[in-house]
């Protein structure tokens, strides 16, 4: 434990930034499998109702700085190629 005060603060501010991203890194992957898992079901109705909530977390967690912008456009893009490919 730090004895410097803004050690301290640093500590605290630290917590909450991981706690930040941890969140925002589970809801991205959890809502990029549900769209995984409907592709390779072959379900292409319930992928394609998926990908907005799939790309609302992705732009989400860029936004909070937990990626990188370029990252989250990466992804977008890679989710989007997968359901558009898969046969209506």
């Amino acid at each position: 434990m730090p004895n410097i005060k803004s050690s301290i603060k640093s500590m605290k501010v630290d917590a909450k930034r991981r706690a930040r991203n941890v969140f925002e890194k589970t809801r991205m992957k959890k809502a990029q499998k549900l769209v995984l898992a409907a592709i390779a079901a072959g379900d292409a109705a319930e992928a394609k109702k998926l990908l907005p909530a799939a790309h609302k977390a992705i732009d989400q967690a860029a936004a909070n700085n937990t990626i990188h912008k370029n990252a989250a456009a990466r992804k977008k893009s890679k989710l989007a190629l997968k359901v558009n490919a898969i046969p209506a």
